[in-house]
């Protein structure tokens, strides 16, 4: 659908949608074009009319905190969706259940959780992101996944139907899952085991001390740049890429962090074309000397 007619298509909307919407400040890269329409979200009632009004005529993407996306500078021919302010809500249910918004970021999970006294979210607290992107990717560290913790995701499809699908529905795998990319993730439940909030806040700590000690932060990335390749070798792909590539490697502003080789880095004025080159280059030469194949953990937007 052309701009002038979506314009006109979309008025109801008011100042929840913005045409030609610029995307560089909306992810940690500090990369990217612009959206053709950004639609910002209230409730899960204007979700709902806004998805069946568009009736799949437009390409949908959902945006988190934008901790782990790289953004074509080229215009995005389509619809990008971020969850406002009724999505970021967290609540106790019962004594060992949280109930969370997908737009709540992953650290704000785990400090409520510390603060009820319930453990087993204490990863989290060095996650960046929202829990949707989290859930999307089955995100984790030091040991533990979202799949650890979480009961069930309640979400909506692109033709604004509800549905809440269990945890034990879903087959989770490393870094991924086989949830539909058709749907946008709304809330969810994640089930806690009732602890101590000193001990709990004392790992949350521990955590983030091993985290700022080898990987890199208060820079323009995107966390881990590719998956551990587990099914092709026991080495984790920072050593790979240290075996392979010459760390002081660039193209234009896009580095390879001097603090974590999976780190990608905007140390300026990086381009999408830039980091795209990094990418490829990385890629192209640990699979010519190892005859592994590395496969991205960062999503493109394009």
């Amino acid at each position: 659908m052309k701009l002038n007619q979506l314009k006109l298509f979309l008025n109801e909307f008011g100042d929840n949608v913005k045409f030609e919407y610029d995307l560089k400040k909306k992810n940690w890269f500090n990369i990217g074009g612009k959206a053709k329409i950004f639609y910002k979200a209230n409730n899960l009632n204007e979700l709902i009319i806004f998805l069946k009004k568009l009736d799949n005529k437009e390409k949908i993407f959902v945006l988190g905190a934008g901790s782990n996306i790289l953004i074509s500078d080229n215009l995005f021919d389509g619809v990008v969706i971020q969850l406002g302010k009724n999505f970021n809500n967290i609540s106790l249910l019962g004594e060992d259940i949280i109930v969370a918004g997908s737009s709540v970021l992953d650290k704000s999970l785990s400090e409520f959780a510390m603060s009820n006294s319930l453990s087993g979210f204490e990863f989290l607290s060095c996650i960046p992101g929202t829990i949707g992107g989290g859930i999307k990717m089955n995100a984790g560290c030091f040991g533990n996944e979202f799949k650890d913790i979480l009961l069930s995701v309640q979400a909506i499809d692109k033709a604004g139907n509800v549905k809440t699908i269990l945890s034990k529905d879903i087959r989770f795998e490393y870094r991924d899952n086989n949830l539909s990319d058709d749907l946008i993730f709304l809330s969810a439940s994640f089930k806690g085991i009732n602890g101590n909030s000193v001990k709990i806040n004392d790992e949350m700590c521990r955590l983030k001390i091993e985290k700022e000690k080898n990987q890199p932060s208060k820079i323009k990335t995107s966390g881990s740049t590719f998956k551990n390749p587990t099914l092709q070798t026991k080495k984790k792909v920072w050593e790979l890429i240290k075996d392979c590539i010459p760390l002081d490697t660039n193209f234009g502003d896009a580095h390879i962090s001097d603090k974590h080789c999976n780190f990608f880095v905007n140390k300026g004025n990086a381009t999408f074309d830039d980091m795209i080159k990094l990418i490829n280059f990385v890629t192209e030469n640990v699979f010519n000397k190892t005859g592994i194949k590395l496969e991205k953990e960062i999503k493109i937007l394009e």
